[in-house]
């Protein structure tokens, strides 16, 4: 269960600002703000993380830039489109960096990583494909729907979808380590 903790909260920890963007938009329908507060999120967890001397994962590079580079440009011009498409690109960029094999053991305990690497490198696929899918639906969606409802829309596709996967992945991995544990400690014993 410790295990499942740890990997949901760098889950949540990584989509934050973007988190904290979408409720903001639901609860104020204030772009602005809802922009403004997402950027200063990521800024901060940026912030956070250098001055306690921690690694910043290339994932939280890349959606910190995204965040402040779609935010400035929303902000500026008054257009949401930038925002609206700025998961296109985060989902396309984090699509292609999760087709780097071992980029999920991140997120794995070690025991995972030692009885089911094989999993671990599909499903990062799997993640990659549900990246790629997310992307194409964002644009649809970024280009035919208003921000408030393209914006409860994606959001709860995003978070659906995300759980939906996780699930999956946690269970499959689990029941076949498990399996494979109690088969190896049979051949050994």
């Amino acid at each position: 269960m410790n295990n499942l903790l740890r990997s949901a909260r760098l889950l949540v920890s990584d989509l934050a600002s973007t988190i904290l963007f979408l409720a903001v938009l639901l609860v104020t329908k204030n772009l602005i703000l809802a922009v403004a507060l997402g950027v200063s999120l990521g800024v901060l967890q940026i912030g956070w993380l250098m001055a306690r001397r921690q690694r910043i994962d290339t994932m939280q590079w890349l959606s910190i830039g995204l965040v402040v580079a779609s935010g400035v440009a929303t902000m500026l011009t008054n257009d949401a489109r930038f925002v609206m498409l700025k998961p296109t690109v985060i989902y396309c960029i984090v699509g292609a960096y999760m087709l780097r094999p071992g980029w999920m053991n991140r997120y794995l305990p070690p025991i995972a990583i030692q009885t089911v690497p094989d999993l671990a490198y599909i499903f990062g696929f799997a993640w990659a494909g549900l990246m790629f899918l997310s992307a194409a639906l964002n644009v649809v969606l970024a280009l035919s729907l208003d921000p408030v409802t393209w914006s409860a829309t994606m959001s709860t596709w995003g978070i659906a979808s995300k759980i939906g996967l996780f699930l999956v992945q946690y269970a499959t991995m689990r029941l076949i380590g498990r399996r494979r544990a109690l088969a190896a400690a049979a051949a050994a014993g």
